[in-house]
This record gives C-alpha cells, structure tokens and sequence, in this order.
C-alpha cells in the first residue's frame, strides 16, 4: 500500500445524507463530521486523507467517488465485506434542522486499534478526530486512542473537535474521554454550546482557561454568529463572524474545521485561520446539505474581498 503524503488525516464516520428541500424531497449527498472536514480542507487547498471504514453498500461506493473527485485521500480506508455505511435525514422547520441518524452497527462503528496503521499516523502532519468517532461504538474509541497514542509518539499534531453528541454517549463519559483527548491535543476545536455541557462553565473566557489548563495550547471555539475565539497561554481573541443569509447550517462547524485547519497548517497564524475559517463557514450555510454546501479556496477569498455569496 503507498503511503500517502498528506497535511491531515481524518479518522471517523463518513454518513451518507438525505437532506429536506423545501418541496419535501430528500436529496441524496454526503456528510459525517470528519468526513466533512477532510473535503472541507481540500477545497482550500490542503492535502487531506481519512482513515475510516465503510460498507461496500452504494454509499460506501459513492463516497470513494466523492473522494477521488475532491482529491481526498483513500490509503486508509477500508471496505468492510457485508458492512454498511452510516446514513442520516435532515428535516428543517422554523426551528432549524433536525437530524435522525441510522448508524447502529455501521461498519465505521466496526473500527478497533488493529485498524490504526502506524505508517498512516506517521505520514501525516495533522491527525484529526472528533467526540463523534469516540462515541459511535467502545472499538471505535479505542481505535481513536491508539491513534491519538501514536500521533503524540510520532511528533504528528492532534486536532479534536468536541462534536458532543448525548445520543451516543452519557455526559459524564464523554467529559472523561473527551477531556482526556484534550490534554493530548495540538488543537481543539469545541463549539460553545458543546464546551458549557462538557466544562459545567457558562462564561467563554473560563472555558478556554480550563481546557488550557488540562494542557491543550491552541483553544479555537466557535460561538455561532458572534465568530469564534481562539485562546492560548499568551493571548485571546474573538475573531468575529460573517453575517448572510443562512438557510441550513448542517456541518457549518465541519466547514470550519477543515478550512481553520488547512490554513494553520500552512502559516501557523491561528487568527487569520479562524477569519478564513469563520468566512468558509457562514459561506456553507448559504446553501443547503453538508458537503455539498462547501466553499472553495477561491470562493471564500472573493467573498473576504467584499464579494457576495
């Protein structure tokens, strides 16, 4: 097998999507959070791969389509025979967007420590995971600490998204897994809501100064239209958001991710990165579904410039 020469790594749960139009139909498309992230960073130009399973269903299929088109890395994913890839609906009313997951059993939820290639881990500058691909199934996580494990060994970077999903995982599991991860990580990526249920804190400030003092240097939380603020030993910001006219937010934090971290990687600048993170994400909501939605390089940069979207 070639090993891949790539920025980051993905490890976690491609889902294939049915999205609501607004004439009831569901459209068929693609999601999963790191899945999201690793497309999410190509088309801002890094060189991404996942480290996954999937079935070898018609959705396992269409998303090493997906992937080849996108430029999305593929060593280290798996067809499990007889598997089944994850797939989940998206309802939107006047509330927002609703999903309902099928995913029990998926052949991601399948993945054990056996399926951590150290090779995989050691090719890559950035490994990326999220509270999604702990909590899908106990293998799972362990697979995720033996990547986690091997990333610190080898001087590769750790990137985590919180991704708190209460479905999947009681809170005082999550708390202890997912703190654990933190303190191991180059990068956190939480979403303000998630980081108040996982820390107990309200305040934006003392959050980041817990996860800071669990030992995580770079802090880059997300906080809806009031932008995202990224915090280390040194300094704070708030970065502001970009207000349009959103529709779906379905995977706007996924698009964050993967542009934050495809510009991080590049300059090591993690303000600019959130101003082109926080412009990719208010972009996506613009339109409806996960990836489908993204933005390009070029599209966020004309939109920074004073384009429309």
């Amino acid at each position: 097998m070639p090993t891949p020469d790539i920025d980051l790594l993905c490890l976690g749960e491609p889902m294939y999507e049915f999205n609501q139009a607004p004439d009831g139909r569901f459209l068929g498309g693609h999601g999963g959070d790191t899945a999201n992230c690793a497309v999410a960073a190509a088309r801002c130009g890094a060189r991404s791969g996942m480290l996954t399973h999937i079935g070898d269903d018609h959705f396992g299929k269409s998303f090493l389509e997906l992937w080849a088109l996108e430029g999305v890395a593929t060593d280290w994913v798996q067809t499990v025979p007889g598997g089944e890839t994850g797939v989940y609906f998206v309802n939107h009313d006047d509330d927002g967007h609703h999903f309902s997951y099928r995913r029990r059993g998926s052949a991601a939820a399948r993945m054990g420590p056996a399926d951590i290639a150290p090779e995989a881990i050691a090719a890559t500058s950035t490994l990326h995971v999220s509270g999604i691909s702990v909590a899908i199934s106990e293998s799972a996580a362990d697979a995720v600490f033996a990547a986690v494990g091997q990333a610190v060994e080898t001087g590769t970077r750790v990137s985590f998204d919180t991704n708190l999903r209460l479905s999947l995982a009681p809170l005082a599991r999550s708390r202890a897994l997912f703190m654990e991860i933190a303190s191991r990580c180059d990068v956190l990526l939480p979403g303000l809501d998630d980081a108040q249920q996982l820390t107990g804190l309200t305040d934006a400030d003392a959050i980041v100064d817990h996860f800071l003092h669990a030992g995580c240097p770079l802090i880059a939380m997300t906080m809806g239209s009031d932008g995202a603020l990224i915090a280390t030993e040194q300094e704070r910001t708030v970065v502001p958001g970009y207000p349009v006219d959103a529709i779906d937010a379905t995977a706007a934090g996924d698009t964050f991710d993967g542009a934050f971290l495809a510009e991080w990687i590049t300059h090591g600048d993690p303000k600019a990165a959130a101003r082109f993170a926080n412009a990719a994400a208010a972009l996506s909501t613009t339109q409806r579904g996960a990836i489908a939605a993204m933005p390009g390089r070029d599209a966020v940069e004309r939109f920074l410039a004073g384009g429309q979207p």
